[in-house]
């Protein structure tokens, strides 16, 4: 059984850390205060606009006291990463996650995230949220779709998402826990004790600033490993700012994707909105979901 974290209520409290790449704090602050206008306390911890000189948020060390601090706090009902970049596979071994499992609170975040993502769900089996971190608030991201969906995930409403058909979609129906993220990191972590079993699951994955061969290689990667075999179903995001060779690869990254998924009989969705972009739904790793793929709309609900 997935233990669910408590739903927020007005006056809990979000923590917001940079367990990996660096992020000044000003790139944060409408983040902050739109939480605060939605009714919740905000803690800062020590790695946002932190004092680092380099592409990280802090040392090692600092990065995984920060989480760790936030992760034990009593008075801290959610952890949001400030950003994602590089870093939480470095510290993610180190992590004690003793104090989480007796009392799970939700952890936010996408891209590096996903390390955490997965080895939660791997080994404790806790639901988290794949969703919106700091920036998307900016620039009036607070009042689009995707931001509020992170604002209705933690309140406790339950996620119906539905978005148009694509021409590489393959139809059908699945129900199983929701699992996936960012597909170089899907692909960094097979083999480690971070990487979650797929049997009987819904699988989603996008991917940002990637050559196309990168992709070829990285899903050849979860196909040799047997990751893609026997999915309930498949959920193929938005890859955004993709890159070609000087020598074009010869094919789009849809094409790419459809060509190495063809064999398998489950349904697959194509450009579902998940993504590094602003498109970018809030899910519950995890969490139960129904896809469904139809001729004229794909749907997902928990």
């Amino acid at each position: 059984m997935i233990k669910i974290p408590d739903y927020l209520k007005p006056g809990d409290t979000i923590g917001i850390v940079c367990p990996a790449g660096y992020m000044a704090k000003e790139k944060a602050q409408t983040c902050i205060d739109v939480l605060q206008q939605w009714g919740y306390n905000v803690k800062v911890g020590s790695t946002l606009g932190s004092s680092s000189d380099n592409y990280f948020s802090g040392t090692d060390a600092e990065r995984l006291q920060d989480l760790q601090q936030m992760l034990d706090d009593d008075t801290v009902q959610a952890v949001l990463c400030g950003r994602g970049g590089y870093g939480v596979g470095r510290i993610i071994d180190q992590i004690n996650f003793r104090k989480f499992k007796k009392h799970p609170k939700w952890l936010i975040g996408f891209s590096d995230i996903t390390v955490l993502h997965s080895h939660i769900y791997a080994n404790y089996k806790i639901a988290t949220l794949h969703a919106p971190m700091a920036a998307a608030f900016n620039d009036d991201g607070f009042k689009g779709e995707y931001v509020l969906s992170l604002k209705n995930a933690l309140e406790g409403k339950k996620a119906k998402y539905s978005c148009v058909p694509h021409v590489f979609n393959k139809k059908g129906e699945a129900v199983g826990d929701l699992i996936g993220g960012n597909l170089a990191l899907l692909a960094n972590i097979t083999g480690t004790a971070s990487q979650a079993k797929t049997k009987g699951r819904i699988l989603f994955i996008e991917d940002v600033g990637e050559y196309l061969y990168s992709i070829d290689r990285m899903f050849y990667q979860l196909k040799r490993s047997g990751q893609l075999d026997k999915l309930a179903g498949l959920i193929i995001g938005n890859f955004t700012d993709m890159k070609d060779t000087e020598r074009p690869f010869g094919k789009t990254v849809n094409e790419i994707i459809q060509d190495i998924v063809k064999e398998y009989d489950y349904p697959v969705c194509f450009g579902f909105p998940v993504s590094h972009g602003k498109e970018n739904y809030a899910l519950k790793v995890g969490g139960g979901y129904k896809l469904k793929v139809g001729a004229n709309k794909v749907a997902l609900e928990e």
